[in-house]
C-alpha cells in the first residue's frame, strides 16, 4: 500500500495574509516616509516622534476601518448572491441541476458523468455546490470583515513602530540614513516572509516591496526638504 500523499497549499491563508502584508507594509512605509519627510524639514527628534506616533495611531485606525468597510461590502455581495442562489434552488431545482452539470461539461467532463456528479453534489449540499461552482465562493475564500480589520490594524501598528524605534536609537545627524537603511531591510524581510507564507516567489516579492518603499521615502524626503527650505 502506497503512502498517503498530503499536499500543502497556501490558498487558505489568502484572507489574513493579504491583510497582514498590506497592513505591515503600509505601516512601515507610510510611517518611515513621514519621519523622513519631517526630518528632512529640519524638525527636532521630539517633533519627529510626535508626528510618527500620530501617524501610527491614525494609520492603524484608518486601516481597520477601511478594511472592515471594504471586506464587509464584499461579504454583503456574497451573501446576496448566495441568497439569490438559494431561492433559485427552491424555485427551479431542475434548471439549477442542469446548470451545475453544465459547469462540469465546460471543464471537460463527459455529459452523463457531469450530470451524475451534479446529482450527488446536490443531494449532499446543493447550495454549497452552486456557491463554489457558479459564484466561486467557499469557506476558504469567503470574506471575513472583522478578521481583516483586526489583522490590518495590528500589523500596521507593528510595521509603524519599527521606524519609531529607530528614531529613539539614532542621533539627529544619522537619523535619516538610519531610517532609510533600516526600513529597506525591514521591507526586504517583510516581502520575503509574506512570499514564504503564501508560497510565492521570495526574490520577486522582496524586490517589489523594497523598490516601491524606497520610491515612497525618496519622494517624501524630497517634499520635506523642499518645504523645509521654503520655511
Amino acid at each position: 500500500m502506497g503512502r498517503l500523499h498530503i499536499e500543502q497549499h497556501s490558498v487558505h491563508r489568502v484572507g489574513w495574509l493579504r491583510a497582514a502584508v498590506l497592513g505591515a507594509n503600509d505601516g512601515l512605509v507610510s510611517t518611515a516616509s513621514l519621519i523622513v519627510g519631517v526630518a528632512a524639514a529640519s524638525a527636532g527628534t521630539g517633533e519627529i516622534l510626535v508626528a510618527g506616533t500620530a501617524g501610527l495611531v491614525a494609520g492603524a485606525m484608518s486601516m481597520a476601518a477601511g478594511e472592515y468597510v471594504s471586506v464587509s461590502s464584499q461579504s454583503d455581495t456574497e451573501e446576496a448572491d448566495i441568497a439569490r442562489e438559494r431561492q433559485e434552488l427552491i424555485d427551479q431545482p431542475e434548471f439549477e441541476l442542469k446548470e451545475l452539470a453544465q459547469s462540469f461539461v465546460v471543464r471537460g467532463v463527459e455529459e452523463r458523468t457531469a450530470l451524475e456528479v451534479a446529482k450527488q453534489l446536490t443531494a449532499k449540499d446543493a447550495l454549497g455546490a452552486h456557491a463554489r461552482e457558479e459564484l466561486g465562493i467557499s469557506d476558504i475564500t469567503t470574506a471575513r470583515p472583522l478578521e481583516a480589520a483586526m489583522t490590518s490594524a495590528l500589523t500596521f501598528a507593528i510595521g509603524a513602530a519599527l521606524p519609531l524605534i529607530i528614531v529613539l536609537l539614532s542621533s539627529s545627524a544619522t537619523l535619516i540614513y538610519a531610517i532609510v537603511i533600516a526600513t529597506l531591510i525591514f521591507l526586504a524581510i517583510l516581502g520575503a516572509l509574506g512570499a514564504k507564507a503564501g508560497g510565492a516567489n521570495v526574490l520577486k516579492a522582496t524586490v517589489r516591496v523594497t523598490f516601491w518603499g524606497a520610491i515612497a521615502m525618496a519622494i517624501t524626503a524630497g517634499v520635506g526638504a523642499l518645504f523645509g527650505a521654503v520655511v
